[in-house]
């Protein structure tokens, strides 16, 4: 014979947590949207959105296409760093939580609006995913227009990484040569000889681009106050990625996912040690089993660190952050390291996400697995 206990118990590890313990506490689904670090004016845009009572999907869409378009956001959408071969290749996916529906793009060329190309995927199509030219055929038979993403800043940290590149013995096909008479090996060069139209900022950070390659990312998860979830990830991925590269934003299960009775996770950063683990599923399957948000993360950021023996000079190398949204409002942001490269001015910067609850958009700092010293 089944006890009552034990019966609860199994119910709970099947899913009903997180709506069980909401009828307990008597809370009441609320607007919120978390998102990545970069994602405060997302945050802004799909919490006015959920205010008018729009859905959630629409919303957080809305909100990324803003980070899509801002050409100094150097990781997504317009003016993200191009693969090996200079040419922007975004990647995007979502989930909206009502209809258990997904759609996802990949290595989409020339369309600035990856997120919303996904969107219609998922509405317009028995597909989840397309990608290539495939996808940019789709796109454009849906009125998308076509155009060059690539701006002069990001052109010049590509240049400049194509500088940057060296083999064994120092020699680079990129500068001057070795009848040079100032060649130098183990530098790059004088960038403001070599880019006399760029100021001494753009260079900088064109040359920090090019030595450190980013991989930005926006995620963004809403619920809204009928508890009803949606989520989205969108991305140029990996700078000088091998042309074809799909990382783990536009994989439903690593790069997003939303369970409606559960909750929704999304990711930022390597991509690849992300697909690895399916981390967001990860992420909500572990809220699913009554974990709090930060709990969750921490635990799909264990996942990465045994993939690599715990062995912290290889975890090192890289960054990666994931957020959690549980469907009674718990919210959580995580990473690896409590922090990343030292700013300019000599100071440490902490990992954060961004959160929005109906007032201002905000930053909140990401539990973190390991401590950088």
């Amino acid at each position: 014979m089944i006890r009552r206990r034990d019966w609860l118990l199994s119910s709970f590890a099947g899913g009903a947590l997180p709506a069980a313990a909401l009828a307990q506490s008597g809370a009441r689904p609320r607007n919120i949207v978390v998102a990545s670090a970069n994602g405060m004016i997302a945050c802004a845009r799909a919490m006015q959105m959920l205010k008018a009572g729009r859905d959630t999907l629409d919303a957080v869409v809305a909100g990324v296409n803003m980070v899509e378009d801002d050409p100094n956001d150097s990781s997504v959408g317009y003016g993200g760093l191009p693969n090996e071969d200079g040419v922007v290749e975004l990647d995007a996916s979502l989930m909206h939580g009502p209809t258990r529906r997904a759609g996802a793009v990949g290595s989409l060329r020339n369309i600035k609006h990856a997120s919303s190309v996904a969107k219609v995927i998922m509405e317009q199509t028995d597909h989840v995913m397309l990608v290539g030219e495939g996808a940019l055929r789709f796109a454009r038979m849906h009125g998308f227009p076509e155009e060059e993403l690539l701006t002069e800043k990001s052109r010049l940290a590509w240049l400049v990484w194509k500088q940057s590149l060296r083999d064994g013995n120092g020699h680079n096909n990129w500068r001057d040569g070795l009848d040079s008479p100032n060649w130098q090996p183990e530098q790059i060069g004088d960038l403001k000889k070599r880019f006399p139209h760029a100021d001494a900022a753009t260079l900088a950070w064109a040359l920090d681009k090019a030595l450190h390659p980013p991989t930005g990312t926006i995620n963004c998860l809403a619920l809204n106050a009928k508890g009803e979830m949606s989520g989205v990830t969108t991305t140029s991925g990996l700078a000088w990625k091998i042309p074809g590269r799909v990382g783990d934003s536009p994989i439903i299960g690593a790069g997003v996912y939303v369970d409606q009775d559960v909750g929704g996770a999304g990711s930022t950063g390597r991509g690849e040690e992300n697909i690895r683990i399916c981390g967001a599923h990860a992420v909500v399957e572990n809220m699913r089993q009554g974990m709090e948000p930060k709990d969750a993360v921490l635990d799909a950021l264990k996942r990465i660190s045994r993939n690599f023996n715990h062995d912290k000079k290889r975890l090192m190398m890289f960054d990666i952050n994931f957020y959690a949204l549980r469907k009674d409002g718990a919210f959580a942001g995580g990473s690896l390291w409590n922090g990343r490269r030292w700013a300019s001015d000599g100071s440490f910067v902490s990992t954060k996400f961004a959160v929005n609850d109906g007032a201002e958009s905000r930053l909140e700092e990401c539990v973190y697995l390991y401590e950088r010293h």
